[in-house]
């Protein structure tokens, strides 16, 4: 049986990776989303579930539609 990796952790990897090509780190971006920065990496290591709102605001901090975050 294959195992599957959960939604979070799918979400936590594209986060990262999409953090990491416009070169912000977890700190600057949590100051731009205005959240904490160990709220950042608890998203990108997958032990937390952003909320619609938060997603949002992913979004629009990295300047891309909300979709493309949850393309992986």
């Amino acid at each position: 049986m294959l195992e599957k990796t959960s939604i979070t952790k799918n979400f936590g990897k594209k986060l990262a990776g999409l953090r990491k090509q416009r070169k912000f780190s977890q700190r600057k971006f949590a100051s731009k989303l205005g959240v904490h920065p160990t709220y950042i990496s608890s998203l990108e290591r997958g032990l937390r579930n952003p909320s619609l709102k938060v997603i949002d605001k992913i979004a629009s901090a990295l300047e891309i539609k909300r979709d493309a975050l949850l393309k992986f």
